[in-house]
């Protein structure tokens, strides 16, 4: 059975707490997810950005080598895919 994607899992095991992702070269802000989980090794999670009122999903690729981002926007019928996850870092209190 393959491992389960480390970014993934990363932020799987931070949830429900916040935390800092760099989405590609576009994002670098403070996640909290609503909702996380795995199926086998797939990832999906939903959340939102600090300071920003559109919906983020996370999935895995479907070779599980990345954690991709997707992001609604108020108003919008689609996603727009907007990168990768690049780092996670847990958010301490004293950070927020």
């Amino acid at each position: 059975m393959p491992d389960l994607n480390r970014v993934a899992k990363r932020m799987y095991n931070i949830h429900p707490n916040a935390m800092r992702l760099v989405v590609g070269e576009e994002i670098d802000g403070t996640f909290t997810l609503e909702s996380a989980e795995f199926f086998q090794t797939d990832f999906q999670a939903e959340g939102g950005l600090d300071g920003d009122d559109a919906v983020y999903r996370f999935a895995t690729t479907e070779h599980n080598d990345a954690v991709v981002v997707g992001r609604q926007r108020p108003g919008e019928d689609g996603w727009t895919m907007i990168g990768e996850v690049e780092t996670v870092e847990r958010v301490d209190a004293t950070d927020a």
